[in-house]
């Protein structure tokens, strides 16, 4: 049993016994107004959700929970708020902030506020106003900032937690004076730079965690000073970055052998315990030493071959050992370990590289192992002999390994020695074991069965055996066929059966009825999807334990019976992406009142419940994409006052969202919204600002109207927001700027107008920014080299957001996805896909002025559109930067000049669209720009070489080719030629007005269509009649193709 807490428990109790005063005649006393005041003070600055709180308000303040008074003073001495924000269900926790009213509880001995949620803030500096605390438990908060150096003035101290908070900077050199301090945990922060060597001086300290932090430097001798420790906890990974403490042991750790009393160490990632091992020599000196990890030290067969010959004081003490994520390599390893203790009970061997057998002796020296993990190390099926004589094993982990033969030869070995008996847990899962499931009811003990991602084939034979113990059977992602046997329904212990994204074929009614034994009273968690299963739905309602029920991704199809029903204490129902059709109504849901996750997307069903229908469960995730909810907005979703997530998109609603539906939303912690492609009317409402824990908003293809509430900058946390093919319209906030998270922000096919507000290139974060085919217009900001996110050349977007809701693996992932214009087509872009995706796309606005040359350095831009806009000057030169570029596209502006040399530097770009602008000069040869079709250059003034015609010695085209598109932003319009015209003939100083023939043979060289010239001419006689009547300039004779202007 570990004793990593065991030291907090100590002083909690010695706490509690020092306040035991408090608990006879609590009822009796009443506690100081001045401290009761501050009570409520602190109540006032506290968001108190969960009601933690809430019997705050009576006049009794040592009757309030979490209080506790001492009898003869009545003063405060323990104030315990602790939350529950780890726990998956039943979370409560305050948030808010401290108020320095605490201070009035002079007398306070006991402060406990971890885990609750204080995100970004600071600890409190007036805390070290409490002189007389002895216990200070500040855990999981999220906290961050420094430790307050003020700290070190509690002298009384005793207890001293603030692990899994944010905490930076270097540990204040002030904990020294903690002469009374027995517990300090600083573990799981951003603490850097040396360990503090005066901590070695905290002569009473029982308990030292420093682990996952990004200290560095050298482990100092003080530490040796530490004689009453018990356990010390250095090294680790840091738990957000991946980094591994630089850490070294000093003076090659002799200074260990003084911890006399130490019972656990961790020096995991050490770095230097490689190069010297007389640190191993002084450990062999603990004599109480009963946990000791090693993990990624970079050990090797080096340490077994200098220490073999070593006396080990600890050879009875040592319970657990862990060596994993080392350099191993041969079996020796076993035959040192077995020498060194002999009492082990917990050996990790994982991540190492080891192959070859050990002696069979091993199993007989280790009797008291009941634990080993031999995963990710090279271990081949004939090596597992050496471990069948472990008769105490219990557990025994082979995941990852080189095994390749067939799953019923790997369980005969298995099953030849004594451990057949004693085995509970068997890991086979990532190798490549071939075969089929065979008899494994000779492990008499077994319970839970692990064989995913292997290459078993085949069907499972009828007359398989399971033992009656077995409560897991694991055998997902491997090539099942066909269907289950009834031998499956006869164990009676089954609790979780996984056979999941294998190959069965069978019907949905013949694998219910083969597992309606015995089976369907314990089965609490049936995962089928990805397979190929057909048929309909059976009735389930017989299995009476199942709490979830995974029927996804198969080919489920045909109408649902009126008359089946679900399992009564069913949590989770997965069965989206079938061909499921009918309704489901208020019977098929009736006993379900523990059903918290629902999918029922993409599928042809229909929720057909009746109008008043009140639901009798409480959902926290829903997801009913694609399912037949319209046309009114459904009126059951009033009753749901619980969920986290909701998507009902796709599902024929065509209403205005009622005022309920947002107006309740506040009160919960939802986290992502999805209403596509409906036909909501309407407009978004303010009320939405308040769901300050929204990450995902997708309200995309819809008919909302009006602009952006301004409300919505106060969602801070909004990772992905998409509005776009509505009818929304105004300009777009300076606010989108404070979204520090946002990912994605796609606001295309709406009619939003105004300049683009510098605030967005605040969005640093972004990957995706979707602004096209609006009417937007201004220039591009130059600052847009700020979205450093699109600096990167690595991805950092998340895959998906982990929703804490449950699911089938304790976690719910949504997964983002988005529509693009990609390559000239709409497409839907998610989870991987659009983790490569970097996109900028301005297209179909009014754009003007010059490409900003600041755009050259986003170098990890896998997308850029600018085009349909009315841009000018040259293409930046040194676009090629964009070396990760697969599509540009800057047709339709009117960019000049020749194309960049640089442009030839992106040796992956597959799509290429420089036509309709007024480009010049050749296109640079020898590279994959000629690769790409005439359309991509087309219609520009002057641009010559393949793939276009060849260039005349001056670099100039043999045969100009310019076709105009009225409807396209092009400089050679009509208006072009009639600015020209009389820009021609009356500003030109001096010049006899005559005839404009020159002029429109120009003309009509470099545009060949009468209609055009036509259009031409009409106009500039129109304007110059309205210029003769209104100035009373004569034309002079004027005459245009021959014919006089006054005729």
């Amino acid at each position: 049993m570990s004793m990593k807490n065991t030291v907090g428990l100590r002083l909690m109790m010695f706490v509690l016994c020092m306040v035991s005063e408090v608990v006879n005649g609590e009822e009796e006393i009443r506690c100081i107004p001045e401290e009761r005041e501050a009570l409520l003070q602190f109540k006032t600055a506290i968001v108190d959700e969960y009601g933690m709180l809430s019997s705050w308000n009576t006049p009794h303040c040592c009757q309030w929970e979490g209080i506790r008074c001492s009898n003869l003073t009545s003063h405060i001495l323990s104030l315990d708020l602790h939350g529950d924000f780890l726990v998956q269900y039943d979370q409560r926790y305050l948030s808010g902030e401290i108020h320095k009213s605490l201070i009035e509880l002079s007398q306070l001995q006991y402060l406990n506020l971890s885990s609750n949620s204080f995100p970004d803030t600071h600890i409190p500096e007036f805390l070290a106003s409490l002189k007389n605390l002895k216990y200070l438990d500040l855990s999981h908060c999220y906290f961050g900032g420094r430790i307050p150096s003020q700290f070190g003035s509690l002298s009384h101290l005793k207890y001293l937690n603030l692990a899994w908070n944010s905490l930076k900077g270097s540990i204040p050199r002030q904990l020294e004076n903690l002469s009374e301090l027995q517990h300090l945990d600083l573990s799981c922060n951003r603490f850097d730079g040396n360990i503090l060597p005066q901590l070695g001086n905290l002569s009473r300290l029982q308990y030292l965690d420093l682990r996952d932090n990004l200290l560095e430097g050298n482990i100092a001798p003080q530490f040796g000073n530490l004689s009453q420790l018990h356990e010390l906890y250095l090294g680790g990974y840091h738990p957000q970055f991946y980094l591994s403490n630089n850490l070294k042991i000093s003076d090659g750790g002799q200074w260990l052998s003084n911890l006399i009393s130490l019972t656990h160490l961790s020096l995991e990632s050490v770095s230097n315990l490689s190069i010297s091992h007389s640190w191993l020599q002084a450990i062999a000196k603990l004599p109480k030493l009963r946990e000791l990890s090693l993990v990624d030290c970079s050990l090797s067969d080096h340490l077994i071959l200098s220490s073999k010959h070593s006396k080990f004081n600890f050879s009875t003490s040592l319970s657990v050992l862990d060596l994993s994520q080392n350099t191993f390599t041969s079996p020796m390893v076993f035959q040192w370990v077995s020498n060194i203790t002999s009492n082990l009970v917990d050996l990790d061997l994982s991540l190492n590289a080891l192959e070859g057998s050990t002696s069979s002796d091993f199993g007989i020296v280790m009797n008291s192992l009941r634990h080993l993990d031999l995963s990710f190390n090279n271990l081949k099926a004939r090596d597992l002999k050496s471990f069948i004589n472990i008769c105490s094993l219990h557990s025994l982990s082979l995941s990852s390994n080189n095994l390749t033969e067939d799953l019923p030869s790997i369980l005969g070995n298995l099953s030849s020695g004594c451990v057949r008996h004693s085995l509970q847990e068997l890991g086979l899962l990532w190798n490549h074991i071939t075969g089929t499931l065979s008899d494994i009811s000779v492990f008499s003990s077994l319970k839970s069965l692990f064989l995913e991602r292997n290459q078993l084939s085949g069907r499972i034979p009828q007359g398989v055996k399971l033992p009656s113990t077995l409560e897991r059977l694991l055998i997902s992602s491997n090539f099942i066929e066909g269907g289950l046997p009834k031998s499956f329904g006869n164990a009676c212990s089954l609790l979780s059966l996984d056979i999941s994204n294998n190959g069965l074929s069978d019907d949905l009614p013949m694998i219910i009825s083969h597992l309606s034994g015995c089976a369907k009273y314990s089965l609490q968690e049936l995962y089928l999807h990805r397979n190929q299963i057909n048929g309909t739905l059976p009735d389930f309602s017989t299995f009476i334990s199942l709490k979830i029920l995974v029927l996804s991704e198969n080919k489920l199809n045909g109408e649902i019976h009126k008359d089946i029903q679900f399992p009564p204490k069913l949590e989770e129902l997965y069965m989206y992406s079938n061909s499921l059709k009918g309704a489901l109504t208020d019977y098929h849901f009736a006993n379900m009142s523990k059903l918290e996750n629902l999918d029922l997307s993409d599928n042809s069903l229909g929720l057909a419940f009746t109008q008043n229908w009140v639901p009798p469960f409480q959902l926290l995730s829903i997801d009913l994409r694609s399912c037949q909810l319209g046309p009114t907005f459904p009126m059951w979703l009033q009753a749901q006052n619980k969920f986290f997530h909701i998507d009902i998109s796709n599902a024929t609603i065509s209403d205005i969202i009622p005022e309920w539906f947002w107006a309740k939303l506040p009160l919960q912690k939802v986290m992502t919204i999805n209403i596509s492609s409906n036909s909501l009317r309407g407009k978004i409402p303010t009320s939405m600002g308040s769901l300050l824990d929204l990450q995902v908003l997708l309200l995309r293809s819809n008919n909302l109207v009006e602009g952006i509430p301004f409300s919505l900058r106060n969602c801070t946390k909004l990772v992905m927001l998409d509005l776009s093919e509505n009818k929304l319209s105004g300009s777009i906030p300076d606010w989108i700027g404070t979204k520090q998270q946002l990912q994605i922000l796609s606001l295309s096919k709406n009619q939003f107008f105004g300049s683009l507000p510098f605030t967005v290139c605040c969005l640093r974060k972004i990957q995706l920014l979707d602004l096209s085919v609006n009417n937007l217009s201004g220039k591009i900001p130059k600052c847009i080299n700020n979205l450093t996110s699109m600096a990167q050349t690595t991805s950092s977007i998340y895959l998906y957001y982990v929703l804490k809701i449950g699911l089938y693996n304790s976690e719910r992932q949504y997964y983002l996805n988005a529509w693009l214009t990609w390559k000239g087509s709409k497409q839907m872009f998610m989870t991987k896909g659009l983790s490569l995706l970097k996109n900028i796309d301005l297209s179909s606005n009014h754009f003007s002025e010059e490409i900003p040359i600041e755009i050259e350095k986003l170098s990890g831009l896998i997308s850029l559109n600018l085009s349909r806009n009315n841009l000018i000057g040259n293409i930046p030169s040194n676009i090629g930067n964009l070396t990760l570029l697969d599509s540009l596209d800057l047709s339709r502006n009117r960019l000049v000049g020749s194309i960049p040399r640089s442009l030839a530097q992106i040796y992956g770009l597959g799509v290429l669209d420089l036509s309709h602008n007024h480009l010049s000069g050749e296109i640079p040869k020898g590279t994959q720009l000629q690769s790409f079709n005439k359309s991509s250059y087309e219609n520009n003034f002057n641009l010559c070489g393949p793939p276009l015609e060849k260039c005349i010695e001056d670099g100039s085209a043999q045969e100009p080719n310019v076709e105009v598109d009225e409807d396209e932003y092009s400089l050679l319009n009509n208006d072009f030629f009639i600015s020209m015209a009389f820009g021609f003939v009356f500003n030109i100083p001096n010049l006899r007005v005559g005839t404009l023939d020159s002029l429109l043979s120009l003309s009509n060289d470099l545009i060949k269509s009468n209609n055009f010239v036509e259009g031409v001419t009409h106009k500039i006689r129109h304007q110059i009649e309205e210029l003769q009547r209104v100035s009373g300039v004569d034309s002079g004779g004027l005459t245009i193709d021959g014919v006089p202007v006054d005729s």
